[in-house]
């Protein structure tokens, strides 16, 4: 499944009455969930594995101001295979978190590889929606690593 039809997929969720929906393919799995919090409708996208697979999903569902906000997210890829790490050591806290501001360049994350720290920079300034892959992970070459919605 492409980044852009999961966006429409949330798109279209957050407007609709479901209050959680649990989509499985042969390597992805998808869970949406509503949750109430002062009388607001939230959603938590939690999304494991991307898919080649396609869906078609009417695009007039989905109102404007969604469909611009879900337009300025921006993926992160893995430039190379290896183990993803959250923080420069174990004992040290994380570069970002959901909802962290990040500047283009600035340190997202550390893919070891070949016993070498690679660290990985944001493309993006903007802020973190989405950190995709947990910690000490092996991530394959061109793995979304971070949902980012962009500033500019």
């Amino acid at each position: 499944m492409k980044i852009s039809e999961i966006k429409e997929l949330i798109a279209i969720f957050s407007d609709s009455e479901i209050t959680e929906m649990k989509l499985e393919l042969e390597n992805m799995k998808l869970h949406l969930s509503k949750l109430r919090a002062q009388s607001q409708q939230m959603f938590e996208p939690v999304i494991e594995k991307p898919s080649s697979a396609t869906a078609a999903v009417d695009q007039e569902t989905e109102p404007e101001t969604v469909r611009e906000q879900l337009d300025r997210l921006r993926e992160v890829l893995a430039p190379m295979v290896g183990v993803f790490y959250r923080a420069p050591s174990p004992d040290s806290d994380p570069y970002v978190e959901v909802g962290s501001f990040v500047e283009k360049g600035q340190t997202l994350c550390i893919i070891e590889a070949m016993k070498l720290m690679n660290e990985i920079e944001s493309e993006y300034g903007g802020r973190v929606v989405e950190i995709l892959v947990e910690n000490g992970q092996p991530v394959e070459y061109g793995q979304p690593l971070f949902l980012i919605e962009s500033a500019e």
